[in-house]
C-alpha cells in the first residue's frame, strides 16, 4: 500500500509500505479520506517522523478484521475516532461512552495512508447519505472538539461568543455557536480565514493586526464583554486576552494546546467570577448527536475548502501551512 511519510523540515513523500494486520480487537481500514489537523503542522515543519505520519482522522471501508472483533463487520463504511477506550464492561468511562476518559485509552494515527489499523471501539458507523467529507469530521476531532466545546457551552445565559483563532477547530465552533444561534464574534489575524467565519455564521469579524480585539469585543457588547470566549489559537496572548474579553461571571474554553499561560487568580478569576475550563477532542458517545446535527442542517461540509488526492500531498500540506485554508482533506479514489 501507498502511505505518508513525513520528512521534517516542510518535506514528505508517498512510500511504499506493507500492508497493516489487524491485532486482537483491531479492525483494518481501506481509505477513503483522511483529513489534516493543526496538530501535525509541528511534526510537518519540525523533525518529521522516524515511521508512521500523524494523521488521525480517517474513514473508510473495514477489509479486515482481527480476533474477536464483533462490533463493525467487513465490508462496513466507517469513520475511526483517533482515541480508543477499552470497551471492557467493567470500565466505567467505556460504559457511558466516555472513550476519552478511559485510563486504558489508546491512540491510533498513521491515517494518511491507503489502509490504516485502529480498534473496533474506535469504528463509528457512517450511514448512507453522509459524504465522505462530512464522515471524516463528525467521526474525528475535525467536528468532534467543536462538538464537545458546544457541551460546555450549553448555559442558556451564553448569548455571545467570542472565538480566538480561525484555524479549522475555531471555525467549527463558529458554525457550530452559530447554528445554535448565539452571536459569535470571531477573531483571527488573516483575512482569509476571517472571510471564512463569515461564510460559517460569524456576525463580527475583528482583524487582530488592524485592531485591538478586547476593546472591539466591549465595544460590540455594550462594554460587558462576551458571555464565552473560546482559545482555539494555542496561543498565550490569545489566552490572556480571552480572560479581558469575557464579561463578568462569564466563561472561558480552551481549545488550543499550548504552554504555560500567566494568569492572575485573583484579577482573571477570583473578582470576576470567571470560569474557565477545557475541552480536549470528544468522546465517541457523541457520535450519534454530531451525526443528528448534520442530519438536521448544521452545514459540515463547508468546513472543507481543499481537497488533494494522496499524490499530491505536498501541496495539502503546502495549502494548509500556509493558514488560509479551512479543512484540507486528502483523498484516495473509489
Amino acid at each position: 500500500m501507498r502511505t505518508l511519510k513525513l520528512d521534517g523540515q516542510s518535506k514528505c513523500q508517498v512510500i511504499e509500505a506493507a500492508d497493516p494486520v489487524p491485532g486482537p480487537g483491531q479492525v483494518v481500514i481501506r481509505t477513503r479520506v483522511s483529513a489534516l489537523c493543526g496538530s501535525e503542522l509541528g511534526t510537518f515543519r519540525g523533525a518529521g517522523a522516524a515511521t508512521g505520519n500523524s494523521g488521525h482522522e480517517g474513514m473508510g471501508t473495514v477489509i479486515r478484521i482481527g480476533e474477536g472483533v464483533t462490533r463493525v463487520q467487513v465490508g462496513q463504511r466507517v469513520g475511526a475516532s483517533a482515541i480508543a477506550g477499552c470497551g471492557r464492561p467493567e470500565c466505567d468511562a467505556c460504559r457511558q461512552g466516555q472513550s476519552t476518559w478511559c485510563p486504558s485509552l489508546r491512540y491510533f494515527g498513521s491515517m494518511h495512508a491507503e489502509q490504516f489499523v485502529t480498534a473496533e471501539t474506535a469504528c463509528l458507523p457512517l450511514p448512507v447519505g453522509v459524504p465522505d467529507e462530512v464522515g471524516v469530521l463528525i467521526t474525528g476531532d475535525g467536528l468532534g472538539v467543536p462538538y464537545h466545546t458546544s457541551l460546555k457551552l450549553a448555559g442558556a445565559d451564553i448569548r455571545t461568543v467570542a472565538v480566538f483563532g480561525l484555524g479549522p477547530i475555531g471555525l467549527g465552533n463558529v458554525m457550530i455557536q452559530a447554528y445554535l444561534g448565539r452571536t459569535v464574534i470571531a477573531v483571527d489575524l488573516l483575512p482569509e480565514r476571517l472571510a471564512l467565519a463569515t461564510r460559517l455564521g460569524a456576525h463580527l469579524t475583528i482583524n487582530a493586526k488592524e485592531q485591538d480585539a478586547v476593546q472591539a469585543i466591549k465595544a460590540a457588547t455594550d462594554g460587558k464583554g462576551a458571555d464565552a470566549c473560546v482559545e482555539a489559537a494555542g496561543v498565550p496572548q490569545t489566552a490572556q486576552q480571552c480572560f479581558k474579553a469575557v464579561r463578568t461571571a462569564g466563561l472561558v474554553v480552551f481549545n488550543g494546546e499550548q504552554p504555560a499561560v500567566t494568569l492572575s487568580p485573583s484579577d482573571d478569576f477570583i473578582r470576576r467570577d470567571v470560569r474557565a475550563v477545557g475541552s480536549w477532542f470528544f468522546h465517541v458517545g457523541e457520535y450519534p448527536a454530531m451525526l443528528k446535527l448534520f442530519q438536521d442542517g448544521l452545514p459540515v461540509a463547508k468546513l472543507v475548502t481543499h481537497a488533494f488526492p494522496l499524490e499530491r500531498v505536498r501541496e495539502a500540506y503546502d495549502a494548509f501551512a500556509a493558514s488560509t485554508t479551512g479543512k484540507v482533506v486528502l483523498t484516495y479514489g473509489a
